[in-house]
């Protein structure tokens, strides 16, 4: 029932308005080919590089300058030939200059370069092996001896391309690439395609492997490793050999990677109808890593916890993340890597859309996961909570100059990117929306595109007109609140009226032109006999709904949530819903949203706080992983708040000892031989609750400690100490204990095997209430001995500790901010994001606001500015939050006795 709208005006759906504003490189000389030449000095931290590129110049050249990307390279020469040029005169550059402010070089000639010419342009020049984790960089490691090693790997997107090889390092300038890569003969190496060819150089040291060409792509997608390496392979079944590598010693923790990527790449290639286009898959963890995979064709890279398990000790959390991480970055070798977004504007092609694949496909591996329901509490609850500020971003973000984009590596890219994805395919339905995808990779390979193109061939699979529907979603920020307005009641049936505004998480009072925002909403419903087969579409600001129902039913809006948007229902509605709430005739997935949206409705002043403590209480019977998902959130939500209140903190926090011990009843601490995945889910998170709750709990402090005294006496006893709940039983016995457990804990961070246990050790030890051992935490971090890639994690442990945490968090990193930007000045822009989060989020006044805000406009980090933005404005909307919650009858104890 979607009428196309002949009035509708599409948004920037024309490339040249979009384009506007761009820097990019001169469009009129093109590289088609680049082969390169890489010797890596690992004890010296530096790389020689020779790298030859084809170019073609178009008719209206009229330069001698060749203008090419590079950062932090030094060149020695460049000179160019034109091809089939007999006997091939050399054009030697005359000038070199780098300006390091564009990241450019620009090679400057004797004469004008030929135009409607091909030429092979050779440069040499050398760079540096850097620790940012960001370019060409180095790693160390230790070896199965022990020894302290030096390895070297890549990371090119989204800019750093240019930290290798001078390159047009855009999205959209494909070409071929040929890689040669000199080593230390004792060492391993790869690259994106299979070995062409392998010599021993004369010395019998180093020998030289050239690789067979890369299909025509993106310079960001390019890749190489060099290090000792263990491997396991497998085959697929249709014919693609997939290799993990593993640090030596340790093939067997490649194991589940392997048989997740095998699958999963059937599982696509049958998807998306076309086979996965290279001859070979690899994928490789590296020691340091800033993000958590990269997609490189043919070689992706891993953060080592997010690859290796251990079959021995990993929890069902870290397969999990494994198995996303791996079906995340393998959707990518289609859509990212086959087929690319033209520019940056367009990353949430990539992002949002391997955000809802990483699901289909891990669906697909283990159904029992619950993957779509876990979507709802996870990806989808990400991007609500991100999207319902004022400093969020639409998912298609303007971006002129490319710096930019690593603004938007965020939760709207990814999560509201796939939130949008699943909404599609819902209305769409899985036939049209997969034939629409298989037509769009097939059409697109190899080549480069834009939102609309994907829109297209939804509209041409579908017949319905998905570039309007599909504009307000991805072409303005934020999303709709729902609210029924009125409801009629019948034997058989009940028509609801329903209105849409734009949601902001503080409820601040809109303008007259926010007050028009309209998005064109999918409105779903689901009653105890189903989903409603019937869809309508709510195009206009009001609409009015009619569903059939069974005597004294219920109804739910927005049905598996399947659009991203809040809804807030009458009370009447809550009423009919408590009962599908406790007989479990509400699905999981819908009764935790029932919560979440509650939770929202309250902060926003939308709905009464007494009214969410109430709907709470009837969830005592919950045994559901997805809902308390929903749960474990609010808990934690409201405690960040109301902590700043000693009275209404004293009588929250019993209630939320009751229902989390409550829970601790139903599920109990010991695994149960019947246990499936969200029953050991379910068990970790509530032992987390244990640790935030009911730590002083005389029973549950004891039970903590014996667990950690057997776990000492034998790190390999998984029966006393599962790895799903080491961190949170390393936090109880921290809080209840003094130096001797702070150095008991800290001491597991220098025996642990790998650094998924050693992450338990970082995301804990700040929980010590002694203040003097939470400073010497936050001193530890910084101390060189915790990897860059890991070193905010013990900074958010003592932040999220308590409201004293907090407040010596904050003032550390006022003091060492100099330390802490020298350290990371260069890396991923994510690294300072993480660690402006973790020492001064959390805080909920205004003063606390206007204090940090006031420190980073004496020391600014442009490239976190919009990190820092939507970290205040959650500050100044928990402080609202506050404010209304004191005005409430929580402000009373005698509001607490009735609950």
């Amino acid at each position: 029932s979607f009428e196309k709208n002949d009035h509708s005006t599409t948004m920037a759906s024309s490339s040249s308005d979009k384009a506007a504003g761009r820097v990019l490189l001169p469009l009129n000389i093109n590289p088609t080919r680049y082969d390169i030449t890489l010797t890596p000095d690992l004890t010296a931290f530096t790389f020689a590089g020779i790298t030859t590129i084809e170019l073609t110049t178009a008719h209206d050249v009229s330069t001698s300058t060749i203008i090419m990307h590079a950062k932090e390279l030094c060149f020695a020469n460049a000179s160019y030939t034109v091809k089939d040029d007999q006997p091939g005169e050399v054009h030697e550059a005359e000038e070199i200059s780098v300006n390091m402010k564009s990241t450019t070089v620009s090679f400057g000639f004797a004469t004008p370069i030929p135009p409607n010419s091909t030429l092979i342009l050779t440069i040499h020049y050398t760079g540096f092996l850097n620790n940012q984790m960001a370019g060409f960089y180095r790693s160390s490691y230790t070896d199965i001896h022990g020894t302290k090693k030096t390895m070297a790997s890549t990371q090119f997107e989204s800019l750093d391309a240019r930290r290798c090889f001078p390159c047009w390092d855009e999205p959209a300038r494909k070409a071929v690439f040929g890689v040669t890569l000199i080593v230390p003969k004792e060492l391993d190496a790869f690259s994106n395609m299979p070995e062409l060819s392998h010599k021993t150089l004369e010395g019998g040291i180093k020998k030289e492997l050239t690789f067979l060409d890369t299909p025509i792509m993106s310079t960001y997608l390019l890749a190489f490793v060099i290090g000792e390496f263990d491997y396991v392979q497998a085959q697929t079944s249709h014919g693609v050999l997939v290799r993990v590598y593993t640090p030596p010693g340790k093939s067997d923790t490649g194991v589940f990677a392997l048989h997740c990527a095998t699958k999963s790449l059937d599982a696509y290639d049958d998807f998306f109808g076309i086979p996965y286009p290279l001859p070979k898959l690899d994928m490789v963890a590296i020691p340091e890593f800033a993000a958590g995979a990269m997609e490189n064709w043919g070689l992706v890279t891993y953060r080592e916890v997010d690859l290796l398990i251990d079959p021995t000790k990993a929890s069902s959390n870290q397969k999990q993340r494994v198995c996303t991480v791996v079906t995340h970055e393998l959707a990518h070798q289609w859509f990212g890597n086959l087929v690319t977004m033209t520019w940056w504007d367009d990353l949430w092609l990539n992002e949002g859309f391997a955000s809802w694949a990483e699901n289909w496909a891990a669906d697909v591996l283990y159904p029992q996961w619950s993957m779509w329901d876990q979507f709802t509490t996870g990806h989808l609850s990400a991007a609500l909570r991100l999207d319902a500020l004022k400093s969020s971003h639409p998912i298609q973000v303007p971006i002129h100059h490319a710096e930019e984009v690593e603004e938007v590596f965020d939760a709207i890219s990814y999560c509201k990117g796939g939130s949008v994805v699943k909404m599609i395919r819902a209305v769409l339905g899985m036939k049209a929306f997969q034939k629409g995808l298989g037509n769009y990779m097939k059409k697109h390979a190899y080549g480069n595109t834009e939102t609309f193109d994907l829109w297209k061939a939804w509209e041409d699979s579908s017949g319905l007109p998905v570039q309007e529907m599909m504009a307000s979603w991805t072409e303005q920020m934020g999303f709709p609140l729902v609210t029924v307005t009125d409801e009629k009641w019948e034997s058989d049936k009940v028509t609801l009226t329903l209105a849409q505004e734009w949601f902001l998480s503080d409820g601040s009072p809109l303008s007259a032109e926010d007050v028009e925002k309209k998005w064109c909403i999918p409105i779903l419903t689901c009653t105890e006999e189903g989903t409603q087969q019937d869809m309508i579409f709510m195009r206009e600001k009001t609409a009015t709904v009619t569903v059939p129902l069974s005597k004294g039913g219920w109804v739910k809006l927005n049905a598996g949530q399947d659009v991203p948007m809040r809804v807030k229902v009458t009370s009447t509605m809550i009423d009919r819903l408590s009962l599908g709430i406790q007989s479990k005739t509400l699905p999981p997935a819908d009764r935790a949203a029932l919560l979440s949206d509650a939770y929202a409705l309250v902060k926003a002043g939308k709905m009464q706080p007494e009214g969410l403590i109430k709907l709470l209480s009837s969830y005592k019977n919950e045994d559901s992983y997805i809902v308390w998902e929903s749960i474990s959130a609010i808990l934690g939500g409201l405690d960040a708040v109301m902590s700043d209140d000693p009275v209404m903190s004293k009588n929250f926090s019993a209630l939320a000892k009751k229902i989390v011990l409550g829970l601790l009843g139903q599920v109990g601490w010991e695994a149960k031989s019947d246990d499936g995945h969200l029953d050991v889910l379910l068990r970790g998170m509530m032992i987390g609750l244990l640790s935030s709750f009911c730590y002083d709990d005389e029973s549950v402090a004891a039970e903590a400690l014996k667990r950690f005294h057997a776990f000492q006496a034998d790190h390999s006893d998984m029966k006393s100490l599962p790895s799903d709940m080491r961190s949170s039983v390393f936090k109880i016995v921290l809080k209840n204990g003094g130096t001797k457990e702070f150095e008991d804990v800290k001491a597991y961070f220098d025996q642990a095997s790998d650094n998924a246990e050693r992450k338990h050790v970082l995301g804990s030890l700040g929980h010590t209430p002694v203040p003097k051992l939470k400073n010497a935490t936050l001193e530890w971090a910084i101390s060189g001995e915790i990897k860059l890639q890991d070193f905010f994690y013990p900074m958010g442990a003592v932040r999220s500790s308590s409201n004293e945490g907090r407040s010596i968090a904050w003032a550390f990193m006022q003091k060492n901010f100099n330390a802490i930007k020298t350290m990371i000045g260069n890396a991923n822009s994510s690294l300072m994001d993480a660690v402006i989060v973790s020492c001064a989020g959390g805080f909920c006044s205004n003063e606390k606001a206007d204090e940090i805000e006031a420190f980073f406009k004496a020391n600014p980090v442009p490239r976190s500015s919009r990190k820092i933005q939507q970290t205040l404005e959650n500050m100044r909307s928990n402080a609202k939050f506050l404010a209304l919650l004191q005005e409430s009858d929580l402000k009373s104890d005698e509001f607490w006795s009735t609950v």
